[in-house]
């Protein structure tokens, strides 16, 4: 283990005593003392870093919030480990908070104290200290230019991600994802071009070339007797094209697909100030047949205002809460209410980030039916995706 700089910030005595022996016996460094939070600001203060706070939250004067808001604005504190019986849900809050301050959160230490707890949190700040030369490298971003190629030379192609029954993993339709075969780097999922091809107002190329090749794709399907569902997604800026729905109508009468049998999916956090066109176009869609599935429910601010105020048919619960429901009770009272809240308004609810079966049971018990994840399958091309629907 490497050298480390520790502050134990805690103020009662037994306490503090128990964590600094221990800490000085399992890590090399230095291990500071503090009974408040004015005390650590002034080590910090007097000190070029300090690697870890451990940190008690309750303390009289300056309590331990206010003591990590301050020290985050010193730049001098990397990490904290929280040492405290608050309840869960504030330990919950309280560690949002300190990654919103820019500090790495790696744990609760929780008390009585704790030997090999502390041990595992030291041990995890060590891991974050890797130098990047130890750690996988990460491809560069493609320019522009290449970007741009690849549109040209039809590289960007959907893969597939299936939309299943959680009780009998039943096939009930799947999201087109959008990836890039490049020639060099191999297959790149968004983070690689998105954010590239938003600056450069290339969205719609990459749209309208994904909604062929899946239509494509879906008739096929079609011709073998497996008619299905697809979703699409669209980023708000393109819901303000005027010609929007009349060249998805063309698309789909070209391809003889029904406009049922097709959803778009819209995040609700880009229609907080849409124009008058953007929600044009989804009436019209929806006046079309073709269902609208507010994505990623619950990772934005106004999703309930969204609900009422738009023609949404489906809700996609984002996979955060699934992801927390063994440690954050409360998560599972969110799907459980939007279980009810999607019944009551006549929605489909599909749940997204589904990796374990022990997911799969508690979403079940909660009266969830229907979900996406890796537990049930990763996106995959579209040979891939036929094969699994004959299969």
């Amino acid at each position: 283990m490497q050298q480390l700089n520790v502050l134990v910030l805690e103020d009662e005595p037994l306490q503090r005593l128990v964590t600094v022996t221990a800490l000085k016996k399992v890590m090399p460094g230095q291990v500071h003392e503090a009974v408040s939070g004015v005390d650590g600001l002034a080590l910090l203060e007097h000190c070029t870093k300090m690697d870890i706070a451990i940190c008690d939250l309750k303390m009289p004067g300056m309590d331990g919030l206010a003591f990590l808001r301050h020290a985050s604005h010193s730049g001098k504190l990397h990490a904290v480990i929280l040492c405290t019986q608050l309840d869960p849900e504030l330990r919950h809050a309280t560690a949002l908070m300190i990654r919103q301050l820019g500090l790495h959160f790696l744990g609760d230490l929780g008390k009585p104290f704790n030997l090999e707890r502390l041990t595992t949190l030291l041990t995890r700040y060590q891991t974050l200290r890797q130098p990047m030369a130890d750690l996988l490298p990460r491809p560069e971003l493609p320019p522009l230019a290449d970007v741009l190629r690849g549109l040209d030379n039809g590289e960007f192609e959907p893969y597939y991600q299936p939309k299943v029954a959680l009780d009998s993993h039943s096939l009930l339709g799947a999201e087109a994802l959008a990836r890039w075969n490049h020639p060099q780097l191999g297959v790149l999922p968004p983070s690689h071009f998105l954010y590239i091809m938003e600056d450069h107002d290339l969205l719609d190329r990459l749209f309208w070339q994904l909604f062929d090749q899946g239509l494509g794709m879906r008739r096929t399907l079609a011709e073998q007797g497996m008619a299905l569902n697809l979703s699409f997604n669209l980023h708000p800026s393109q819901l303000a094209s005027q010609t929007l729905t009349e060249s998805i109508a063309a698309l789909l009468a070209g391809f003889q697909v029904p406009s049922s049998s097709i959803t778009f999916e819209v995040t609700e956090t880009g229609l907080i100030s849409a124009p008058a066109s953007s929600l044009e176009n989804l009436v019209r869609l929806r006046i079309m047949g073709c269902g609208l599935a507010m994505d990623d429910f619950g990772a934005g601010y106004s999703s309930l205002e969204r609900l009422c105020e738009l023609p949404f048919s489906q809700i996609k619960l984002d996979g955060t809460f699934v992801r927390k429901m063994h440690h954050q009770p409360r998560s599972c009272a969110v799907i459980r209410y939007t279980v009810a809240l999607a019944r009551s308004l006549g929605m489909a609810l599909i749940v997204e980030g589904v990796e374990t079966a022990e997911q799969q049971q508690r979403l079940l018990e909660l009266g969830c039916g229907i979900a996406q994840g890796f537990l049930f399958a990763r996106p995959m091309p579209e040979s891939h995706f036929i094969a699994y629907c004959c299969r």
